[in-house]
């Protein structure tokens, strides 16, 4: 397990950043100590590089989150094709590191520059292609739905201080349920909460209809990476979730 401090030297961010990353959902640390210390695992500075990859391709944090929470996330395949784009921004600078030697023989006398030697290496399209090309590709891929698109509109001008409301709402929905949970899933006080869940989902981030809100608790129990991220409030409260849901669901097509 790695501190907040440690991680920020070894990823060349501030402790600020991350608990920034914190607070909006990006990067939970795996644990937190009953001293408050955030504990980072393999697996959560894993996720960081992603993070700082997709950074250098320009997207949004809230893009990043949405891509990386998605079960069809392949790692490895975005792995090859971070490769691709740093490999020609490599090539770049190396030409550019060339023109600055011509420049420097011009000036000593013995060469001279031609116009294209001057300004050649510092054309852009190529890597904007490229970029353009994998924002395309992911974008289509993770962010075809209406949900994400309202998604990308809602939370585009929230603050820290919005997401850390934001969080502490949902957290607190959380402890409610898990108060709850020796009445069963089906429970009158348990669904009234996971009514609000889904209220809190439409206020904050999209319309979180009954069939997307039954299609989250599935990804709650199927997708490991959320199923860890929810159990850490309460081992189980995934699953609890996820027929709770269900159970809200089928109540509302019986309506």
């Amino acid at each position: 397990m790695y501190k907040v401090k440690e991680v920020a030297k070894l990823a060349g961010i501030s402790v600020r950043t991350l608990h920034h990353y914190d607070a909006i959902g990006l990067l939970t640390p795996t644990n937190v100590g009953e001293n408050g210390y955030r504990l980072y695992s393999e697996e959560d500075l894993a996720r960081l590089q992603q993070i700082l990859f997709f950074k250098e391709l320009d997207f949004t944090l809230q893009e990043i989150k949405e891509i990386l929470n998605n079960p069809d996330f392949d790692r490895k395949k975005a792995l090859y094709t971070h490769k691709q784009l740093l490999e020609e921004k490599k090539h770049r600078l190396e030409r550019i590191i060339q023109s600055v030697e011509k420049t420097i023989q011009s000036i000593e006398g013995g060469t001279v520059m031609t116009k294209k030697d001057m300004f050649e290496p510092f054309d852009m399209k190529k890597n904007e292609e490229h970029q353009k090309k994998y924002a395309k590709e992911v974008k289509e891929k993770y962010g075809g739905t209406k949900a994400y698109e309202e998604s990308m509109q809602k939370t585009a001008s929230y603050k820290e201080d919005d997401w850390r409301r934001i969080q502490e709402k949902g957290e607190n929905i959380y402890k409610r349920v898990i108060e709850t949970m020796h009445k069963g899933p089906a429970d009158e006080e348990v669904q009234q909460l996971v009514g609000k869940f889904r209220q809190y989902i439409t206020d904050n981030f999209y319309e979180c209809t009954p069939g997307i809100f039954r299609g989250l608790g599935d990804l709650y129990v199927n997708d490991s990476r959320f199923t860890k991220n929810i159990d850490k409030y309460q081992p189980g409260l995934a699953a609890f979730l996820r027929e709770a849901m269900h159970i809200y669901c089928d109540n509302l097509e019986r309506k």
